[in-house]
């Protein structure tokens, strides 16, 4: 596809070894001679190191240079520099910052991990990326469509610039048709479109991946504490009230922060009283938690706990320790690349911390964690496909036991309680 001078997007299943494949690519590239000077890979922050011990491990012969950290070559310096390395490695919080020397090279590739960073067209990442020439370009993402279909134009905007016309065509010829009305023609007319762009395997279908073993899933359902009982409703009662007064965007907005509060509210009641009492007791979810883990760490399995809030997980943490006197490790979006490294090391190691506390933004993709067999999601995110991502840091490829799944729910949904 490269050589024909289009782009693609690599979409295949999370865990399936997209990172592995590019780098066999690039290896394949240089030994065949297609050589046109450097190729510049960006991903997240915290996917760097992982990138860098794969090509350590895979393909040490390429020569790498990280591009992050305070410490970076800069302007002149960097672009005298970079003709003396195969592969450029850097994030995209930094893409838009360096921009004005990392656009003035014409690398040979540029390859964006989880494309879906660049998802939103008219983000500053976005507009930086697709200002970078290069003789190819390749995304990689497991979930090419997050949430709408104009996540999908705008990786194409990427990789083959124009490919599926101007946003005001696309929104007429198939978003609109697709997510409103369900139009099938128009369906089949963008799979046409997409499909030979498009490489996609799924780790269910034995043909490409026969030895992965099973994963199941199960839903926690665990009731409210009279204090929490007592705070959601009066929550629900008060959103209610407002919604009545309020219409359009102020209306949603009212929603959507009043969810929000219940959610924190589920996790603990500290969350949203602010107050300093931390005890587990106060929140039924941490309860059940602390149940599962004791039968866990008794198995002597390790285990991998996804949160969305920063608070929730320094909770669990102090909680594991102060009731198992149990390491338990939290990466956050404040948690540095040399940390997240060392974490990763530390927890794939048989002998390293058996749980794992992990914002599910921050290292919810991108990193290995094939030591975990049980991943417990302890709050849930929006979209289930990112929750997807950060199970299958343990349901992936060099996994050898079964992954067990949990996640949390409660016995009476908002919105059952919203239809009486």
């Amino acid at each position: 596809m490269t050589s024909t001078g289009f782009g693609c997007c690599l979409a295949d299943d999370m865990g399936l070894g997209k990172t592995i494949e590019i780098i066999a690519f690039l290896l394949a590239r240089l030994k065949t001679g297609k050589k046109g000077g450097v190729s510049l890979i960006l991903c997240p922050t915290s996917v760097i190191s992982n990138w860098e011990h794969e090509f350590k491990k895979f393909a040490p012969s390429l020569k790498v240079q990280v591009h992050h950290g305070l410490s970076r070559t800069r302007n002149n310096a960097f672009i005298s520099d970079v003709l003396k390395y195969n592969i450029v490695l850097t994030s995209y919080a930094l893409l838009h910052r360096d921009i004005e020397f990392l656009s003035t090279v014409k690398w040979d590739g540029v390859i964006a991990d989880e494309a879906q960073y660049v998802k939103n067209y008219s983000t500053k990442q976005s507009k930086a990326i697709r200002s970078l020439a290069s003789n190819f370009r390749i995304a990689l993402t497991g979930t090419p469509i997050e949430n709408r279909l104009e996540d999908l134009r705008s990786i194409f905007e990427f990789i083959n610039p124009g490919y599926l016309g101007s946003e005001k065509r696309f929104r007429k010829l198939f978003s609109n048709p697709i997510e409103k009305e369900g139009d099938e023609d128009a369906t089949r007319a963008l799979n046409r479109l997409v499909n030979p762009i498009i490489l996609r395997r799924v780790k269910t279908d034995r043909k490409i991946i026969s030895d992965l073993p099973e994963k199941d899933e199960t839903k926690v359902f665990v009731p409210l504490t009279q204090e929490q009982a007592s705070l959601y409703d009066a929550t629900v009662t008060a959103m209610l009230e407002s919604v009545e007064e309020k219409e359009g965007i102020e209306r949603k907005g009212i929603i959507l922060s009043a969810i929000t509060k219940l959610k924190r509210l589920l996790d603990h009641p500290s969350l949203v009283s602010g107050d300093l009492d931390r005890r587990f007791n106060r929140s039924q979810k941490l309860v059940r938690l602390m149940e599962m883990l004791e039968e866990i760490l008794g198995a002597k399995e390790k285990t991998l706990i996804f949160t969305q809030y920063v608070e929730a997980g320094k909770i669990i943490k102090e909680t594991i320790l102060k009731r198992f006197r149990e390491e338990a490790m939290f990466l956050n979006g404040s948690t540095s690349r040399v940390m997240r490294e060392q974490m990763v090391s530390r927890f794939q190691s048989p002998e390293g911390p058996r749980i794992f506390v992990i914002s599910v933004k921050a290292g919810g993709f991108g990193i290995n964690l094939t030591a975990a067999t049980n991943v417990i999601h302890f709050d849930r995110w929006w979209n289930p496909s990112v929750e997807d991502q950060a199970t299958d840091r343990a349901y992936r490829i060099g996994q050898s036991k079964q992954v067990h799944v949990y996640k949390f729910a409660r016995l009476e949904p908002l919105r059952r309680r919203l239809t009486r």
